[in-house]
């Protein structure tokens, strides 16, 4: 009975851990906008993470490296938990 429950365990795991790595997956627009957006980046991978996340939230990133946060207002004025800016 152990070996039973502890198989179907297994496969469930298995089964939800290849959905989770689908539904965290970005978007090709967004993927491709934020890998332009945070090209010069210091910190890329961090750039990416939030470019990423405010990209998904908005469904728009601002052309360019830098500024222009104008052109789309949700990702300029979408704001961490401290108040700051939350978008590269």
């Amino acid at each position: 009975m152990k070996l039973v429950f502890a198989s179907v365990l297994l496969v469930c795991l298995v089964f939800t851990s290849s959905l989770f790595d689908v539904t965290m997956a970005g978007s090709e627009f967004c993927d491709s906008k934020c890998a332009v957006r945070c090209s010069k980046a210091g910190v890329h991978d961090r750039c990416l993470k939030y470019c990423g996340i405010c990209c998904e939230k908005c469904h728009c990133v601002p052309s360019g490296t830098f500024g222009h946060k104008d052109e789309c207002p949700c990702y300029r004025d979408y704001i961490n938990s401290k108040g700051k800016p939350k978008c590269p």
